[in-house]
């Protein structure tokens, strides 16, 4: 069951921010984990010669080439599970993964999948699903650093999850500044919603520096899966600042009575622009939601481009 509310911005008054209820939903750089908290804008508008380009023509959508694709470790996964549940072996997984201790992997964390192109064991590998990005920004800090968004769109039926792009950082002459994985704030993204994919680059970046998106990777979630709780958000509240450089955000987290508790808890404020375009983005952690109670957030989001006219909220819950 998918929920979605979306509520605009009015003067005079506290809108109620975007519902989106979630049955299961990872960060950003600098590492992944709690997004860090967005440098104050630095102009209301971003340039014209900041205008990001796709590496793919409009309407495309660039499937994972045989490569590694990237994966999200989750809340008890094993070295061993993950090599068997992609059909590639142990060996293998370990070795695309240097820096990655099989015994403490982080959750969070990003491990490399590799392809195996002569898989004996007959187990299935993970099929790629088409995602689409239908819209890409870039927007310089204070600090000479520079966020990128890619904003995902999820138009099948199913929740997608471990879904990443790279995002490709060049000058106007077409020189290399940079190359990041670009992943949602949280896990999963459900159907016909769309979710910004999130990387910084540190300082210093150019300010006129550009962007190309190309699609790593995506799956579908596993029907029945019990990795997430069926989470909502209650009385959710939007308080956009006068000029719209920043909004302050709060509500409950929410589990129904009939669900197992909740070890982590997760709510994401998007900010968006009149145009549109992902503007902003922070999230809030919390832990300890018992079924049929509620836990409080607050945060606020800060806009790194345009006035913020709309926010929406995304909820997930782990048990």
């Amino acid at each position: 069951m998918w929920r979605r509310t979306i509520l605009h911005k009015h003067p005079g008054w506290q809108a109620l921010a975007a519902l989106i209820l979630l049955s299961g939903c990872g960060t950003n750089p600098p590492v992944p984990g709690e997004p860090a908290a967005l440098t104050a804008y630095q102009t209301l508008t971003p340039s014209p010669s900041m205008t990001p380009e796709m590496g793919s023509l409009p309407g495309e959508t660039v499937m994972p080439s045989p490569t590694p694709f990237t994966y999200i470790i989750q809340a008890g996964d094993t070295m061993g599970a993950l090599a068997q549940k992609f059909g590639v072996s142990l060996d293998a997984l370990v070795a695309a993964n240097p820096g990655v201790s099989p015994n403490t992997m982080s959750i969070g964390a990003t491990l490399l999948i590799p392809t195996d192109r002569n898989n004996l064991t007959g187990e299935s590998t993970p099929t790629p699903v088409p995602f689409t990005i239908t819209q890409s920004q870039c927007y310089p800090t204070l600090d000479n650093g520079m966020w990128c968004f890619a904003l995902a769109q999820n138009d099948s039926s199913e929740a997608l999850e471990n879904v990443s792009a790279q995002i490709i950082l060049v000058s106007p002459d077409g020189g290399l500044i940079g190359v990041l994985t670009a992943i949602p704030p949280l896990n999963i993204i459900p159907p016909q919603t769309a979710v910004p994919l999130t990387a910084f680059f540190p300082a210093p970046v150019p300010g006129e520096a550009r962007a190309r998106v190309q699609i790593l990777s995506a799956m579908t979630l596993a029907p029945g899966s019990n990795r997430y709780l069926e989470a909502s958000v209650v009385n959710p509240v939007i308080e956009i600042a006068p000029g719209g450089h920043s909004a302050n955000v709060s509500g409950q987290a929410s589990l129904p009575a009939d669900s197992p508790p909740a070890q982590s808890v997760w709510v994401v404020a998007v900010a968006y622009d009149g145009a549109g375009r992902v503007v902003g983005f922070r999230r809030w952690e919390g832990s300890g939601l018992q079924a049929g109670g509620s836990l409080p957030f607050a945060m606020s989001v800060a806009s790194l481009g345009a006035p913020i006219t709309r926010v929406e909220l995304l909820v997930e819950a782990r048990p």
